[in-house]
């Protein structure tokens, strides 16, 4: 705590924007325990049509970046007024901000049900996570893969032997393909298996703990890219028993800019800063022969250097906080009969195929990808767009492999992220992506179906013609 005797009285200041913002939702609702949808920002924004007039825009590519809810960016508007430098100040502000800070470490322990000595060190991403544990995992670490991951959890691990495995078609060939890659290693030498929670494509949930019980039989251990699952589901590394776990923050709700590795200290504790600079060290000296002898922290700031962000981070806590006391049972809840409208409205329409690894029964959160036939995915999205106001995402989701695969393309195609150059109607190897969560309305997932329904009914009522790869309407 601060040496301040006020901080305390000030940090209750600054969060009683947050619940007052809490309430309302639950009067909003009608359900004391909010499961109906969470007040988000832009959830009032109009865009116009290309058609005429103009429409409330209906935001379902969650699974790129979640709207912030409101509760988190009042608590961020509240608390700016306080904001000063973390862990180096002398003055009110910076030790309020220091306290907001480190307590905001212990709410996302507290969200993640972290073990004791466990750390929570802040990053920029999912991404930056990764690349972290990429930087600190021992010489000689084998790291083995999913093909079905994102790019995040693909691509860090340029310095270690890495393992990709073949995309199982059932969650029990998960685990078998990777128990058979695991009994095949050096027995001795450090490993790691790094696995989505869900995955950012088709929604689909992994069998996370039976991989982590896997993973530690055969003396590896396992990170959790939990980016899609943390915003959708509880999480918790002690029930799961990964040794790690990594998220974002602008996909749980916050703003953009913030994210957290958080886990087993030893491995972070060894290695050498991911950052080296103020922060990270604890002291620095000038050696005899002119060099500098440095000692590095041993707690979470040894890989925070740098002035953190400390709005970011407190963005997050809010998040984590907002969707605790929401209560995660009634937002699933109300999510899968967000999922099931989705699922039977795509049904009922013979030219759309849903993918999906593990099948129509798989439990899955609030993201489904799809091909139409007969549309190029990119002219589908931009006239979902500019004719419904509906935003969408289409193209290979960095997750290239895994895309290409559910296509019944050659994986190893070299492709972009985003849309192909491909003309309307033209046949792509992309695919579209609708996702959802505690922010939507029923009326914008409404809004798709019929959507979805009338483009391939009645085709689109626009031109389009493509520019810089991407689909868009041909204003004349």
């Amino acid at each position: 705590m601060s040496a301040y005797p006020n901080t305390a009285t000030a940090t209750v200041t600054v969060t009683a924007v947050a619940t007052a913002t809490a309430t309302d939702c639950a009067a909003e609702s009608g359900d004391p325990c909010c499961a109906a949808p969470l007040p988000v920002l832009g959830r009032d924004v109009t865009v116009p049509l290309v058609t005429g007039g103009e429409v409330t825009y209906a935001a379902l590519d969650y699974a790129a970046s979640a709207p912030a809810l409101q509760r988190v960016w009042d608590d961020v508007a509240a608390y700016a007024p306080y904001y000063g430098s973390v862990h180096r100040g002398a003055g009110y502000l910076s030790q309020l901000s220091t306290d907001l800070f480190e307590n905001s470490r212990v709410t996302v322990a507290e969200f993640l049900d972290c073990r004791p000595g466990d750390q929570v060190v802040f990053t920029r991403s999912t991404t930056d996570s990764l690349n972290l544990l990429s930087r600190i995992i021992p010489a000689g670490c084998e790291v083995f893969v999913f093909e079905t991951e994102h790019h995040a959890s693909l691509l860090p691990w340029k310095d270690a032997r890495v393992t990709y495995l073949n995309a199982p078609r059932t969650p029990a060939q998960a685990v078998e393909t990777l128990e058979r890659a695991l009994a095949d290693r050096d027995p001795y030498g450090p490993a790691l298996v790094c696995v989505t929670g869900a995955s950012n494509v088709t929604g689909e949930l992994w069998p996370v703990k039976e991989l982590a019980a896997a993973a530690h039989a055969h003396g590896a251990r396992i990170v959790l890219d939990a980016a899609q699952l943390a915003p959708h589901h509880p999480v918790s590394v002690r029930e799961l028993d990964v040794d790690w776990v990594a998220f974002s923050g602008h996909k749980l709700y916050a703003p953009f800019g913030s994210g957290v590795l958080a886990g087993r200290a030893d491995w972070l504790q060894a290695a050498e800063p991911y950052l080296a600079g103020g922060g990270a060290s604890r002291t620095v000296a000038r050696r005899a022969d002119g060099g500098v002898d440095v000692e590095w922290h041993t707690t979470a700031a040894r890989h925070e250097a740098g002035s953190p962000n400390v709005i970011g981070v407190y963005s997050i806590a809010s998040a984590c906080k907002a969707l605790t006391e929401a209560g995660f049972e009634g937002l699933v809840a109300r999510e899968q009969h967000l999922i099931a409208t989705v699922r039977e409205g795509l049904a009922e329409v013979p030219e759309v195929r849903i993918l999906s690894l593990f099948g129509d029964e798989s439990p899955r959160v609030g993201v489904l990808s799809f091909v139409v036939e007969g549309w190029n995915s990119s002219h589908f999205a931009a006239a979902l767009s500019a004719e419904y106001g509906i935003g969408v995402r289409d193209g290979l989701f960095c997750a290239h492999p895994l895309v290409r695969t559910l296509l019944g393309s050659d994986p190893q195609v070299v492709g972009e992220c985003g849309a192909p150059e491909a003309a309307p109607g033209e046949k792509s190897l992309n695919a579209i992506r609708v996702s959802f969560g505690a922010g939507t309305p029923d009326e914008h997932v409404e809004r798709f179906v019929r959507a979805v329904k009338e483009l391939v009914r009645d085709g689109a009522r626009w031109n389009y013609r493509t520019e810089d790869g991407r689909c868009v309407p041909d204003r004349g």
